[in-house]
């Protein structure tokens, strides 16, 4: 039985490419029961239509520039739920898509297979059922803004502090990709020349859920954010007011290097104290042991990876013999006794 509509659903279209955006206009735009009030590029230029035009339905592409639709739907669903269909190409990110709010999805690819009506059909009929669907359930109550508010506050007092050296660069990456993309700002210095830190940094931020960058001076230390120490620079924690901020500068080898462990955990003992945790990874020498030591005086929570999973159990052992590891533990369990911490 075909569904009874007293008035056209109006539609918004979000999707970075232009082509496609007009292929679904003009196919939607067929159905008299809809109504195209407005088409998208990007979630940031979605969010002004949404409060422009008050859709009924959105549809969204998953993979775009800028920010993707499923950190986009887990934004957007708690402050102005709607009902969102999802239209991508074939990837087990729609079941990402579906737990963070989507009421259905359909797949791009079906326009090669079952030909472009049909896709368009399809997408028709779901965004029909999508309209009568009920999503308030997204929309945060009052006590949990305030909840989450709370949590947001103590986790922006927070730093996490992780220093590497030989076979670190696969170490970090083993911990960053398991930390949530609203962990406490973080830093880290890997023995690394100039040049590669960006490189490596790139990756870490494609790979992670976290943005990842090489630091500059001045940059601040941000829920979400990581600071990568670049080659060749000591980088130090500032504090000024209530924000934490990174200090780039050249200067002589500490401990072997540059950047140095040791230039960074002691200055995080300094300006982040009690609300700090350093982790010091595997790594030839002894760089990082006697900051993390200071972080430990200072009240600082302190991790040392394991003898079994490290490449060369070295600044990790001699931090640990001088006392400066609180909890020695496996790469594997790293993030998750790092999460625990901040729970504390």
């Amino acid at each position: 039985m075909p569904l009874k509509l007293k008035k056209k659903i109006k539609v918004l279209i979000v999707d970075d490419s232009l082509l496609f955006r007009e292929m679904l206009k003009q196919g939607l735009s067929k159905d008299p029961d809809l109504e195209i009030v407005g088409t998208a590029s990007d979630p940031y230029d979605a969010r002004d239509k949404i409060i422009k035009y008050e859709p009924d339905v959105l549809t969204l592409d998953i993979e775009m520039p800028r920010m993707d639709g499923i950190d986009f739907l887990k934004k957007l669903m708690p402050q102005y739920p709607i009902p969102v269909v999802m239209v991508s190409t074939v990837s087990e990110r729609v079941f990402e898509a579906m737990n963070a709010g989507a009421v259905d999805f359909v797949c791009k690819s079906g326009q090669q297979t079952k030909g472009m009506d049909a896709v368009m059909n399809e997408l028709a009929v779901k965004i029909k059922i999508a309209s009568t669907s009920r999503v308030a359930h997204w929309k945060k109550t009052v006590e949990q803004e305030a909840v989450m508010e709370t949590v947001n506050k103590h986790m922006h007092h927070k730093v996490i502090a992780i220093g590497a050296s030989t076979g670190g660069t696969e170490a970090i990456l083993s911990v960053l990709k398991m930390f949530p993309r609203d962990m406490p700002g973080t830093v880290i210095v890997q023995h690394m020349p100039p040049v590669f830190t960006a490189m490596y940094a790139e990756r870490l931020n494609r790979e992670c859920l976290m943005e990842v960058k090489e630091a500059k001076n001045g940059d601040l230390v941000l829920q979400g954010r990581v600071l990568l120490a670049p080659g060749g620079y000591h980088m130090r924690l500032q504090k000024k007011g209530d924000s934490y901020y990174v200090e780039c500068r050249e200067g002589e080898k500490v401990s072997g290097h540059c950047p140095s462990v040791d230039v960074l955990f002691e200055s995080v003992a300094q300006k982040a104290g009690k609300d700090a945790i350093g982790v010091i990874l595997t790594g030839m020498g002894s760089d990082g042991a006697r900051g993390l030591l200071e972080m430990r005086k200072a009240g600082g929570r302190t991790i040392g990876q394991d003898s079994t999973t490290c490449v060369v159990y070295g600044m990790p052992k001699v931090a640990n013999e001088l006392g400066a590891v609180e909890r020695q533990a496996p790469l594997s369990q790293i993030s998750q006794i790092v999460y625990g911490m901040l729970e504390m």
